[in-house]
């Protein structure tokens, strides 16, 4: 899978990634060189093989960046459909999961336009109580520029794709 060809496919498929679960993981390694594994549930993906996630919560992730910057995202559609008419038709016809690997960039403010897109993912929970909690007065983001792109293949079931 080429990064900068098929980035478009890659935005579409962590967007369903994030649909279905509501976050993605991130591995990264901590200074004792562990690997480890953090959900972040406001991943944006940009046009240009870069990305960005609000950094309110995290506190292993930014860490281990000081050491060493390196991540990988683990993307996964993990919609009932999705996977059922798979299931029934013995063959995806989208891939099921997909890694981007790249490297964290510096915590910064977050811009409007940023915000703006944080609220718009958020729009449907808005007036809940763990909206307020979770997804208000967030105002740091830290980017991501990725560099590979590995699709998940699953046999016979990916073989099309």
């Amino acid at each position: 899978m080429d990064i900068e060809t098929d980035w478009n496919k890659i935005r579409k498929h962590f967007n369903k990634s994030f649909a279905s679960n509501f976050y993605v993981s991130v591995a990264s390694v901590d200074s004792e060189n562990n690997p480890t594994v953090t959900p972040i549930g406001s991943l944006f993906l940009n046009d240009n093989q870069t990305g960005f996630y609000f950094e309110k919560f995290p506190s292993k992730l930014p860490e281990h960046a000081t050491h060493n910057p390196r991540v990988c995202l683990l993307g996964v559609n993990s919609g009932r459909l999705f996977w059922i008419k798979a299931l029934f038709k013995e063959k995806f016809g989208d891939f099921p999961a997909m890694k981007l690997y790249g490297e964290l960039g510096e915590k910064r403010k977050a811009t409007e336009k940023e915000i703006k897109r944080l609220n718009r993912r958020m729009k449907a929970t808005n007036g809940l109580k763990g909206n307020t909690y979770l997804w208000k007065k967030m105002e740091f983001v830290r980017e991501i520029k990725f560099t590979k792109a590995e699709k998940i293949n699953l046999g016979k079931m990916t073989a099309e794709l």
